[in-house]
């Protein structure tokens, strides 16, 4: 697996995909990623494995030696979310105790398919979840300064700069963010529902 992260590596594989048109993950990216915090530069080399499940038999080798993990689902498509369980089941079966964020991308699209009330699941296992769009950067750094607080045990520990990023592709719409955001908060206080496909019907 080593080796395979150095060939990528070599390979110049940027942070930033430049293609206009979505092409999935085949096997794994491995995209490294410093920021700079009032403890130091941190380094994450992300891994970003493929969410098809045709690739799934791949993934075990990927997440051996993991230290943090972002499962990652497509607002916009309800079977990315119905796949969030199996994502966590397998990583915990690999990486025991490693912090690990939810994260729902795509926030910038008007045709949301899951609804901020729907997502459910980091409640039942204690999980961050944080609402992210990658085509214009918002809250793109949440996730990681998450981790690495957690990684580096200081709650305190602070971004002192911010990576270079292409500018975004995408502007979002705050206002309706926002309200995503409020119904967010609403939903912590509703009861969890027994099975998360009831949150679809």
């Amino acid at each position: 697996m080593e080796e395979l992260g150095r060939q990528l590596l070599s390979k110049g594989i940027s942070l930033v995909n430049s293609r206009k048109k979505y092409e999935p993950t085949i096997g794994v990216e491995v995209h490294p990623l410093d920021f700079f915090t009032n403890c130091g530069k941190i380094r994450f080399y992300c891994w970003d494995t493929a969410g098809q499940e045709k690739f799934g038999g791949l993934r075990d080798g990927y997440y051996i030696h993991g230290q943090c993990a972002i499962i990652m689902f497509d607002v916009t498509a309800r079977l990315t979310y119905k796949n969030v369980p199996t994502w966590h089941r397998d990583l915990c079966r690999v990486c025991e105790n490693i912090p690990i964020v939810l994260c729902g991308n795509k926030v910038d699209v008007k045709n949301r398919q899951v609804k901020a009330k729907q997502v459910t699941f980091h409640r039942k296992k204690n999980l961050q979840y944080y609402e992210i769009s990658a085509k214009s950067n918002y809250n793109f750094e949440k996730p990681f300064l998450y981790l690495a607080r957690k990684l580096a045990g200081d709650g305190n520990l602070h971004f002192v700069e911010s990576p270079a990023l292409a500018p975004p592709e995408v502007q979002i719409d705050l206002a309706a963010q926002a309200l995503h955001e409020q119904e967010l908060q609403q939903a912590l206080n509703q009861p969890l529902p027994d099975d998360d496909d009831e949150a679809f019907e």
